[in-house]
């Protein structure tokens, strides 16, 4: 399988985030993108550096150009702030977000960034963009025929809505990935396997039924994003129906894992979409620091072995799993139970 990724990645190196009110160093590292590749070349996968510029086109499609230009200019502007951080981290939330749009950097800030874990940087939103692109490159390579391509995207991004940023996530890969597939199929299915809940990319898919969200996640009635994933969350207008959410315990397993992601193969299977877009998250491992369900590194195996069964022209999108010494492992169980299903 075609690994594509981008060295661009590495400008954004953000330090720290908020947990619990207290300051942690932030563990969406580029070191984290590295030891994915690293692993994936040394299982014999071809990686291909992304060096193609695909403009604002592809995360235009996803995303509001107020969003775009904001996040284009937003680290220049808060530079001009006298006693301004390092680094872009709102410190106001509207309640609602339904009043007027302000002028103000500060306030701008706040209105497009969800929470404190997505700071902006000189070098974000170049990165960001290559990311973006990185999933176009997958998402073109299965269009040209591939039956599957692996889109190595840093920063990660199903947390983003279309004007908002959120859980170190700034441009939807995964819904860029979907949209560009729209270019030749109809309907296309997204399957979230991160540890956390798709919330950016339900929102931006809740009211279109040409793209059914499907995410298993850890429940967020006590986790991140909190506010979404519930499984009651079904969709609205033309979409109503078009949105699954199969929360699970925390702690739950890989025998869970799979009893669930029955369920959400089911629903694709019956939505017979012409691709699939995997959020791919490894986060749900054991030993990841952000410790919300206990899959072991075979069960990513299994959980792919049972994606790849649908047998659709597929895009792995890279979204969390952060370091540890299983986390290259962990990818390169994955593809291998991917290639491994597909070839049956």
């Amino acid at each position: 399988m075609k690994i594509f990724h981008s060295p661009l990645h590495a400008r954004h190196y953000p330090r720290n985030f908020l947990v619990s009110g207290a300051r942690q160093p932030n563990p969406e590292v580029p070191e984290r993108a590295e030891a994915l590749l690293k692993a994936a070349r040394a299982d014999g996968h071809e990686a291909v550096e992304q060096r193609t510029d695909f403009g604002l086109t592809p995360a235009a499609a996803v995303h509001t150009p107020e969003y775009l230009s904001f996040l284009a200019n937003i680290f220049t502007r808060w530079q001009r702030i006298e006693g301004a951080s390092d680094e872009v981290i709102p410190n106001i939330h509207p309640n609602g977000r339904r009043g007027g749009y302000p002028a103000s950097a500060v306030g701008q800030a706040g209105y497009h960034m969800a929470d404190t874990s997505c700071p902006i940087s000189e070098g974000t939103w170049p990165a960001a963009l290559a990311s973006a692109h990185v999933a176009v490159a997958a998402a073109r390579e299965t269009l040209d025929g591939a039956p599957a391509a692996y889109a190595l995207c840093r920063p990660p991004g199903h947390h983003a809505f279309a004007d908002m940023a959120g859980g170190f996530c700034y441009l939807n890969n995964s819904a860029i990935a979907a949209q560009a597939l729209r270019a030749d199929h109809d309907r296309i299915a997204i399957l979230d396997v991160d540890l956390h809940h798709g919330n950016g990319t339900q929102g931006l898919f809740y009211g279109r039924n040409d793209v059914l969200t499907v995410s298993l996640h850890a429940d967020p009635v006590r986790f991140y994003p909190f506010f979404w994933g519930y499984a009651d969350e079904r969709g609205e207008g033309p979409g109503l129906g078009y949105n699954l959410n199969l929360p699970l315990p925390r702690g739950a397993g890989d025998d869970e894992f799979i009893l669930a992601l029955e369920r959400a193969l089911q629903r694709i299977g019956a939505f017979a979409p012409g691709a699939l877009v995997v959020a791919l998250g490894l986060d749900g491992h054991e030993d990841d620091p952000l410790a919300g369900l206990a899959l072991t590194t075979e069960g990513f195996w299994r959980i792919a072995a049972a994606i790849a069964g649908l047998g659709l022209p597929s895009v792995l999108v890279q979204e969390g799993g952060y370091l540890t010494g299983a986390l290259g492992a962990n990818l390169c169980a994955f593809l291998r139970g991917f290639e491994t299903a597909q070839r049956r």
